[in-house]
């Protein structure tokens, strides 16, 4: 409340104390007002979750589908052990079971025959391959082989005399002598006084340095060891060589040996002597094969035992060197053993059987692994075990085996073993 007092000098003191009061008094309405906006703001509010909560009750609840447990088909059959024989497979590359360099073992210039010194050119063993020119050591034997007999027709005079058993024996070999042909055999004699006096003579080494000059003048002419073909040529017809030169490199085409790496668990199995069954696939043709060696040794790159199989070319279906063929070697036995394929153990050593319908892990004993598949044991039979690849699964995951949904068959447990 405001009050006044009137005073006749004092009319400014009255009007403002009368403005003071009019201030207070709408101080109040404006509070008054701000309650009443808050507290129909809350009556809305509350209005509206009201409704919205009675409105929510009016709505029919949805119906819902019972959850579904999802089972994944997979591939499974019952342990059973049994004997298996379990062949061995593996590539491998045809090389030449002879590789030579033909060396020129005497100077001069290297004449034609008839196989020509071009690469891919084949011969026959026995075959001239080519010849260094001989015309001046076939002169020089040819002089030595003169000298010789004239030295030797002045000895058979005392021969007669003094040695007159052996006059029959020089005599034909005095007369068999040709300077064409080679020289033939030295008599045989045992008396100690005839070998000193042929060899004051200078006719033992005259005689032995003609079989030198021979044998020389035979290295003139390169005969092939084997029948094979050039694989690389270095010096053709009409060009010199020196002695100890490289001609040529030959290898031999009628027997090939496929060099064949094997992991050392699988060279085991493979003995010397076993047939082997050699194919191709490009050309679908078998040949038949010999072990006749094995390495000794493991090949640090590869990790393998190499095995040489022995193969005799035919002119019905050749061999090439170089040619890549897979062997497959003879089976062993193996005694209570199963075969599963390879992508379906993991960790190089674990499977999946099927427990109460649910996977589980368990470790198997690997035998021998092959190309697709592997013999093992280790799980005990009646067990059932997956049989295929199976990506982004763990164990405990629900399954059913193939073929058994429509049958209604249950899902054989793992079988307990004899402990239990």
């Amino acid at each position: 409340m405001c009050k006044t007092k009137i005073r006749d000098s004092d009319g400014f003191l009255r009007k403002q104390l009368s403005d003071s009061c009019d201030t207070n008094s709408y101080k109040m309405k404006q509070i008054d007002r701000r309650i009443v906006i808050v507290a129909a703001l809350i009556f809305i509010v509350g209005m509206a979750f009201g409704l919205m909560k009675f409105l929510i009750a009016q709505k029919e609840k949805p119906f819902k589908r019972p959850a579904v447990v999802a089972k994944r088909l997979v591939k499974a059959e019952e342990v059973k052990y049994k004997t298996i024989i379990s062949p061995v497979f593996a590539t491998g590359r045809l090389t030449s079971v002879s590789e030579i360099d033909v060396i020129a073992e005497a100077s001069g210039k290297i004449l034609k025959s008839n196989i020509p010194l071009k690469k891919g050119a084949e011969f026959s063993k026995g075959d001239v391959l080519f010849t260094i020119y001989t015309d001046e050591a076939i002169l020089a034997l040819k002089a030595k082989k003169s000298k010789f007999l004239n030295s030797l027709a002045n000895l058979l005079p005392d021969i007669k005399i003094d040695y007159s058993e052996y006059e029959a024996q020089f005599s034909e070999f005095f007369t068999s002598i040709d300077v064409n042909k080679k020289l033939p055999k030295l008599p045989e004699f045992k008396s100690e006084k005839l070998e000193i006096f042929l060899a004051s003579r200078n006719v033992l080494s005259d005689y032995y340095g003609i079989l030198k000059d021979e044998l020389q003048l035979s290295r003139h002419t390169v005969v092939a060891p084997f029948k094979g073909t050039y694989s690389d040529v270095y010096l053709e017809a009409g060009a010199y060589t020196n002695m100890g030169g490289r001609v040529a490199h030959a290898i031999q085409t009628d027997v090939l040996e496929l060099e064949v790496p094997l992991e050392k668990f699988d060279a085991e199995w493979v003995k010397i002597g076993d047939k082997v069954k050699v194919s191709s696939a490009s050309r679908n043709t078998n040949w038949q094969g010999k072990v006749v060696r094995k390495s000794k040794f493991v090949d640090p790159n590869t990790q393998s035992l190499g095995m040489f199989i022995r193969i005799n070319n035919t002119n019905e279906n050749p061999l090439l060197a170089g040619e890549y063929l897979k062997a497959t070697f003879p089976g062993r036995s193996v005694k209570n053993v199963m075969e599963a394929p390879r992508n379906a153990v993991f960790n190089s050593n674990e499977v999946f059987v099927i427990n109460d319908g649910r996977l589980q892990k368990k470790i198997i004993n690997v035998i021998k692994i092959n190309e697709k598949t592997l013999i093992f044991n280790g799980l005990e039979e009646g067990e059932m075990i997956v049989m295929q690849p199976l990506i982004n699964v763990l164990e405990g995951t629900l399954v059913e085996i193939q073929g058994k949904q429509k049958e209604g068959k249950p899902i054989k447990k793992a079988a307990k073993s004899n402990k239990d």
